[in-house]
């Protein structure tokens, strides 16, 4: 199966006035359905992985989703210009505006490789959960 990316634009809003550009490349793996992988890479800075529930996404240019460390909402009701998706870990957090168009247009052929609620449809649950148990030993009568 094959793997799909998309690079965008972002911004970073450091302040209401200041914004930092943001190099966005998001991976889909069909291996991995749950999630997208966004490396987000700034000009002169380190690379930083997040990975983010792919239905969070989707749900983050219609209206507001996730919790706690990742959350994502349109940026006016009714309109899909752009929406907002906000990133914590520890006491840090960064806001990036994200363009919805061509975000919308990949997560639609990320669907199409593996449609909503099929996700888990190909896991092998003997091997996934085989290690989870403690391994009973040998009864002996």
């Amino acid at each position: 199966m094959s793997r799909l990316a998309l690079s965008l634009d972002i911004e970073r809003v450091l302040e209401v006035s200041v914004r930092q550009a943001v190099r966005a490349e998001f991976r889909f793996s069909p291996r991995s359905p749950l999630v997208v992988c966004v490396d987000l890479l700034v000009e002169g800075g380190p690379r930083v992985r997040w990975r983010i529930g792919r239905d969070l996404l989707q749900q983050g240019l219609y209206s507001v989703s996730g919790l706690g460390d990742i959350r994502m909402w349109p940026s006016r009701p009714g309109e899909r210009a752009t929406s907002w998706l906000q990133l914590c870990s520890g006491d840090m957090a960064a806001l990036f505006e994200l363009p919805v168009e061509p975000l919308a247009a990949w997560l639609e052929r990320t669907y199409e490789l593996v449609p909503a609620g099929q996700e888990l449809a190909g896991i092998d649950w003997d091997v996934a959960t085989a290690g989870l148990l403690p391994a009973r030993e040998a009864q002996h009568d």
